[in-house]
């Protein structure tokens, strides 16, 4: 009898986990938590990774997003983020997961995570390096960890800690959209940019909502040195 990671209930691992996510592993999550995840998959934006099918066709033209559009139309952003891909749509039942994580500390649920995580790195690229969005050191001492830190964990590469936050600010989650848009100061910083010239980066972060966290990280990363950025978060 194994218990879920989640909603700490006993299952029995009869259910196909295999057969959900296409992994040979023993299932993390029980059978009724892990159906009400949504993942993404088929037609979505080549940049953002965003799932066409949940998104008005009016908003899109061809394989790309309007707000893709927008960032790529902007000659100061145009090719920052090469991109962005992520498992699931942010639906109510993943807000709470993830609230649960962050603002609760139930860090064990990220585990559930890692088989698919390590998956989709394999597919982006085996030779990039590892780095996972920091927090600023005020909100990494209340929360006691950074979630975006142990995401990367489960990709069975070494995580490398090349950014830090400048100052502590206000929670993303806080701000309207046009506020993260309009965000003039980069709030990110290089800590060691010898190690970053010249190579791939995936950066990896637990929601992509605007694209402008993972943007401002890839930028600093670019004027480093480095050759190209992509992106994986558990979330869209």
């Amino acid at each position: 009898m194994s218990y879920c990671l989640y909603c700490h209930e006993p299952y029995s691992e009869a259910w196909s986990w295999e057969g959900l996510i296409g992994l040979k592993q023993s299932p993390l999550l029980c059978q009724y938590c892990e159906g009400r995840l949504v993942r993404i998959k088929g037609e979505i934006c080549r940049i953002c990774g965003r799932d066409f099918s949940v998104f008005p066709e009016q908003y899109r033209q061809g394989d790309c997003c309007f707000d893709c559009i927008r960032w790529e139309g902007n000659e100061g952003w145009n090719g920052i983020l090469q991109q962005n891909r992520s498992l699931y749509v942010y639906n109510d039942y993943m807000k709470e997961m993830i609230a649960k994580l962050k603002y609760r500390g139930d860090a064990e649920v990220v585990k559930a995570y890692h088989p698919v995580l390590s998956s989709e790195f394999k597919k982006i690229s085996r030779d990039a390096l590892l780095v996972p969005i920091p927090l600023s050191e005020e909100r990494h001492y209340e929360r006691g960890f950074n979630q975006a830190e142990l995401l990367a964990r489960g990709m069975q590469k070494p995580v490398e800690h090349l950014l830090k936050r400048k100052t502590h600010e206000e929670k993303q989650s806080k701000k309207t959209r046009e506020e993260r848009l309009s965000q003039k100061e980069n709030p990110f910083e290089v800590v060691d940019s010898l190690k970053v010239k010249g190579q791939k980066v995936i950066l990896v972060d637990d929601i992509y909502t605007t694209g402008s966290t993972l943007r401002y990280a890839a930028k600093v990363l670019i004027e480093a040195g480095a050759r190209k950025i992509s992106s994986i978060t558990l979330a869209r």
